[in-house]
């Protein structure tokens, strides 16, 4: 199947020659996922970054990819991010009806810190590692399929996650490192959404610090340095982390556009482009 062109900036950055975010196991060159590699997104109180979520996840349900996407949503019910996705054209409960997306609510099961007469006894720690026991299970099953489909993992988001953790960021960290495992051991992708301005203990840096150093690409979400625009409702910064030069050094290739977000998707331009 031919490759299907670029979009938009975001989706240049993504395919980039020699630095692309994502690449794909499939025969097509086109997809949601990047084998074996880790995706944060970054985003702050004032600006949301769940519009990146929502283009990767269109992204990796792609007709033109025949990746699987297993989903853990804390922050929203399945029924916001359809929505949202029907408008960008892309039906979420037709991708989950064809298994090609899996989805985990976590709003609709046992949150993690609570009791329940089936789960009494247990603790966060304990109901973490059943969690990853499904997740790693979606995923072997999914990659025993024939044609071992490219999958992608994604958690919106961390933040909640360590809510539903009881604030214990250790057992969060352990949970991303287990699935992080997940993508060297079936080349598949993790995409995490956290807020970087949201942590008032000690607890907060050093969380924030291990998912960057964990991941391959870091994708930050800022407002603008110089305040609010009407056509401009941010700026987006792609950072690819660990790349070879020509001299066999390693280097990190820095992308940066400003973004405006609309109903039915996102436009991405450089700096000083719009009048």
């Amino acid at each position: 199947m031919a490759n299907a062109p670029p979009s938009n900036l975001l989706d240049e950055v993504l395919d980039g020659k020699g630095d692309a975010v994502f690449s794909t196991s499939s025969d097509d060159g086109y997809g949601g996922g990047g084998g074996g590699r880790m995706i944060l997104v970054e985003d702050c109180v004032e600006t949301s970054g769940a519009f990146v979520v929502h283009h990767l996840l269109k992204r990796s349900l792609s007709p033109h990819s025949s990746d699987v996407v297993v989903f853990l949503s804390f922050a929203h019910p399945f029924s916001h991010y359809d929505r949202i996705l029907r408008k960008m054209g892309c039906n979420l409960s037709v991708q989950r009806d064809s298994k090609r997306l899996l989805s985990f609510d976590m709003l609709r099961v046992e949150r993690l810190g609570e009791d329940s007469h089936s789960d009494r006894g247990k603790t966060s720690d304990d109901r973490l590692m059943a969690l990853y026991g499904e997740v790693q299970k979606a995923v072997e099953v999914c990659s025993s399929n024939e044609g071992r489909r490219h999958i992608t993992l994604i958690i919106d988001d961390v933040s909640l996650m360590e809510v539903d953790a009881n604030g214990s960021s250790n057992l969060v960290l352990d949970f991303l490192h287990y699935c992080a495992s997940l993508t060297s051991q079936f080349g598949c992708s993790l995409i995490v959404l956290n807020h970087d301005d949201v942590y008032s203990t000690m607890d907060g840096p050093n969380l924030l610090l291990q998912l960057e150093y964990l991941a391959d690409v870091v994708m930050k979400v800022e407002p603008l340095a110089t305040g609010l625009a009407t056509d401009v409702h941010g700026q987006l910064t792609v950072t690819n982390k660990g790349l070879e030069d020509g001299s066999g050094k390693s280097r990190n290739k820095v992308h940066n556009f400003h973004f405006r977000i609309k109903d039915s998707g996102v436009e991405y331009f450089y700096p000083g482009s719009k009048a």
